[in-house]
């Protein structure tokens, strides 16, 4: 996906509902029904897919990685995180 694809969506205080996919065989951000779908290369453990998806999103969304929050599912495949 290219750098701002989802520029559109980037509202300050925007919510975004995001279904992830780690160990994927690829970085991908494709907008499903009801949110976003992340697929990330990253194994699941240690925070590490965490900080791949957050900062592929904010690539996508064409904000810092720093301006995204993340408010629920540390640990699980659906999370939402909050642009500041």
């Amino acid at each position: 996906m290219k750098k701002g694809t989802l520029a559109h969506l980037a509202a300050p205080g925007a919510v975004f509902a995001v279904r992830v996919t780690p160990r994927a065989a690829r970085n991908a951000v494709t907008a499903a029904d009801g949110g976003l779908r992340v697929s990330v290369t990253a194994a699941p453990e240690n925070g590490k897919a965490n900080a791949a998806v957050a900062k592929l999103l904010a690539a996508a969304l064409g904000v810092p990685k720093s301006s995204l929050t993340l408010i629920r599912g540390a640990t699980a495949r659906d999370k939402v995180f909050r642009l500041d």
